[in-house]
């Protein structure tokens, strides 16, 4: 649907798209950790590309100091930038959850991003898709030789033609148009289905989130 996913961004490194983002506050756009991050320590000219087509300067990354890879957790960063975005009819912002909620998994969701799908390693439009969240006793189950973390989601990529994929790490799960998951890892195949994709959970961060913009840094 056009227009519906003004919050996204694409997080670029030398012109280039690396991952996703989202907008949560107009200078903060939160992603993930595991490809940008690695980047960051090769490339310095990190940019952050609007809804709207704008590039804006990332002044800072703020990393979870707790985070070591995606399969440990604490897969999530916080990208200030240079100038303060303006919010209207071409760029928006979308809400985080403001206490934890249990998603049933019939609930219909959202994951969107730039990333690859299996006909294409270059995808230049937004791509949006159908998933619905998977319980994590299912998750785990399908994840026989990974020890899932507390603090993440699982949605799609399992039992479905449909889910995250290379390049959409980083942008969001969205229910009922609330950011509850950030993309974090995969199988790294998209021939689906094989095993759920795996989310950061939002509300597991939200002090440290809102630490972290109250510093202002």
């Amino acid at each position: 649907k056009k227009n519906s996913m003004l919050y996204m961004a694409s997080v670029q490194i030398d012109g280039k798209h690396k991952c996703g983002g989202f907008l949560i506050n107009p200078s903060y756009p939160t992603v993930n950790l595991e490809y940008v991050w690695c980047s960051t320590k090769r490339f310095t000219n990190m940019q952050l590309c609007s809804s709207n087509l704008k590039r804006y300067t990332v002044q800072n990354k703020h990393k979870h100091p707790s985070y070591k890879n995606a399969k440990t957790g604490n897969d999530i960063m916080l990208l200030k930038l240079s100038n303060k975005l303006k919010t209207g009819k071409d760029v928006k912002t979308i809400k985080i959850p403001s206490k934890d909620k249990t998603l049933k998994s019939k609930t219909k969701c959202q994951v969107a991003g730039w990333g690859k799908t299996e006909q294409e390693n270059v995808v230049n439009d937004l791509l949006v898709t159908d998933v619905s969240p998977i319980n994590s006793s299912t998750c785990q189950t399908m994840w026989k030789k990974v020890n899932l973390p507390n603090n993440v989601l699982c949605a799609g990529g399992y039992e479905t033609k449909s889910g995250a994929c290379q390049g959409d790490s980083g942008g969001p799960l969205v229910c009922s148009g609330t950011a509850v998951g950030i993309v974090s890892f995969n199988m790294g195949r998209c021939d689906y289905p094989n095993v759920p994709n795996v989310y950061t959970e939002i509300s597991k961060f939200r002090g440290w989130i809102k630490e972290v913009i109250k510093g202002g840094a």
